[in-house]
């Protein structure tokens, strides 16, 4: 198979956000990738989800319509189904800009070394207005167990020859499973590459599961747990000073940058 048309595979995970929905699988369905596996999970949806997602069944490669444990297990079950080379998945909120699916082909197979690729974004409202652009950067160990990296999941890709070495998604996390997997690949070896270029948009408004801070005490469990099972120690005043001043350093980029 050429490398420009390595199978990419995309799960996208639905459940009661059917006001959003038709908008996201559009957004991959629409990218004309010719060799796209389009996966969709959805554990008991009761907004007219699961009717939307039937409409769209020919142009989708897989259903999952049975409960799971949360968004972690519905991931793992979309994923076990999948075939492709390249795994990316999106939230039934979010977006991928048009074009993406074939920039990132090309990238993958112009630099056979990238494990992880994230690409740039903007975050927007629930009227689909931007709101902020995220430009990936600094994705390491350290910086994202201090908090001091910035990326968009919705704009990240990355190898099913790397995912398959992984534990997969932590059913246990309820807030930052996306980043518990990356950094736990980052951990055991993976390479991570950005790519300057706007491939995603990710959706923030009032029932959003995660970036909203309705969930800041889980999320900070969450974030506590995995900085001690990769550190071996419990978060405390050094990680807590190593946050500071990786919080201070956004802050005088953002004010650098005019925004």
């Amino acid at each position: 198979m050429c490398e420009r048309g390595m199978k990419i595979s995309v799960v996208t995970l639905s459940f009661n956000q059917r006001l959003f929905l038709e908008q996201a699988l559009r957004s991959v369905i629409d990218q004309g990738y010719e060799n796209l596996e389009y996966i969709v999970v959805d554990p008991g949806s009761t907004d007219g989800s699961r009717e939307l997602i039937k409409e769209y069944r020919s142009e989708l490669a897989a259903i999952i319509f049975e409960p799971d444990k949360g968004a972690a297990d519905g991931l793992n079950k979309g994923f076990a189904k999948a075939t492709g080379q390249i795994f990316a998945f999106l939230n039934a909120d979010d977006l991928l800009l048009r074009g993406s699916l074939n920039t990132v082909a090309e990238h993958f197979r112009d630099h056979p070394i990238c494990d992880i690729l994230m690409g740039d974004g903007f975050i927007i409202d629930a009227e689909g207005r931007r709101q902020k652009h995220v430009r990936a950067r600094d994705f390491t160990v350290r910086r994202y167990l201090h908090g001091g990296c910035r990326w968009l999941q919705q704009a990240t890709f990355f190898r099913q020859s790397i995912f398959s070495r992984s534990s997969g998604f932590n059913v246990v996390n309820r807030t930052c499973w996306d980043g518990e997997l990356f950094v736990k690949m980052v951990n055991d070896g993976a390479v991570v590459e950005y790519l300057q270029k706007d491939l995603a948009e990710f959706r923030i408004h009032a029932n959003s599961i995660s970036g909203s801070n309705s969930n800041f005490v889980q999320y900070r469990d969450d974030s506590y747990r995995i900085y001690r099972e990769i550190c071996g120690r419990d978060w405390g005043a050094i990680a807590s000073g190593q946050h500071a001043l990786y919080r201070a350093e956004g802050l005088f980029l953002r004010i650098a940058a005019g925004r």
